[in-house]
């Protein structure tokens, strides 16, 4: 692939127009946001895209993409993890994109006040909770996927787990909105954070390497205080390269700007928000010329990579 030297724009500032309107831009006409230009959707990512529509404006768009969401999901409450046109790339059904459409539904209810969206994706949005949670082990961590043929992985993801965390925290949230009692929901969740909490080595350490594992138990909230804080320094120059940004992965010099935004977020949920500043202020600057942002760079020799413009990512940027 091409590479583009990084050239820095150091007096931009974020543009949150110019960026929703990017991700807009993107949106097929049946609502599909997919990664970039002619690339993959999947079903998180575009759970991400539509929090980042909603927080521009973009609300019909919005809505847009998640009645092109809901008319995809599979009997079973699941998605595909990945969609070219419409038309599944593989097969692979994930835990944690079942229902992390209920992080989006809280995030636009919360920027729009409406209930009448709640109710209408409360049926889609449940059947993906069920989905993960007919995954959950008895020890309350959640496997990652079943096959394309169905047969289940019992491998579990960190990440994964505490992206679920925090969808069972909006799925809960938007139940008691809509006055609807879901106690099994309550239970999954009270064994899914003490596994988090007490049991952190029973997931893939595999994926340490991957700076997700490091921050998003804080993220959700599954860690908090202490145990948080004491988690954020003790990995933080595992991750982070000062001045920069946090790295996708351990062992490369390759710093993404999705990645930083989520530490940005989660030092902000555990109150370092002078932290979180300081962070967000290394990567305000990482834009395109249209002031949409780059998807990662390498360091120190600032080429970005790649060089296509993605969806995610910015909305990321713009929470």
């Amino acid at each position: 692939m091409h590479r583009i030297n990084a050239t820095l724009h150091p007096d931009s500032s974020l543009n949150p127009g110019s960026v929703a309107r990017m991700i807009a831009g993107l949106q097929r006409e049946n609502g599909d946001i997919p990664w970039h230009i002619g690339g993959k959707t999947d079903p998180w990512d575009l759970v991400e895209s539509v929090m980042g529509l909603n927080i521009g404006g973009f609300h019909d768009q919005a809505m847009a993409a998640l009645d092109w969401l809901a008319a995809l999901q599979n009997e079973n409450g699941s998605w595909y993890s990945s969609y070219i046109d419409s038309v599944p790339e593989d097969r692979t059904t994930e835990s944690h994109m079942a229902c992390y459409l209920a992080v989006g539904l809280f995030h636009q209810f919360l920027i729009k006040g409406n209930t009448a969206d709640l109710e209408k994706f409360w049926p889609i949005m449940s059947k993906g909770v069920g989905f993960a949670l007919d995954l959950q082990a008895v020890t309350g961590e959640i496997y990652w996927a079943k096959s394309p043929v169905g047969k289940v992985d019992p491998m579990s993801l960190l990440s994964g787990s505490s992206s679920i965390f925090m969808s069972l925290k909006c799925a809960l949230a938007i139940a008691a909105i809509l006055g609807r009692d879901r106690p099994e929901w309550v239970n999954a969740l009270k064994k899914l954070g003490r596994s988090i909490r007490e049991n952190i080595f029973t997931y893939n350490v595999s994926k340490s390497r991957f700076s997700m594992y490091w921050f998003y138990p804080i993220l959700s909230g599954a860690l908090q205080a202490e145990r948080a804080n004491a988690r954020i320094d003790r990995y933080w120059h595992k991750y982070v390269i000062e001045g920069q940004g946090c790295r996708c992965v351990s062992d490369q010099p390759w710093v993404t700007i999705a990645e930083t935004s989520e530490l940005v977020l989660a030092l902000h949920a555990i109150g370092r928000r002078q932290k979180a500043g300081i962070v967000f202020s290394w990567i305000h600057n990482r834009v395109f010329d249209d002031q949409t942002f780059w998807c990662g760079y390498t360091y120190p020799d600032m080429v970005v990579w790649p060089e296509d413009k993605i969806s995610w990512t910015n909305a990321v940027v713009l929470m």
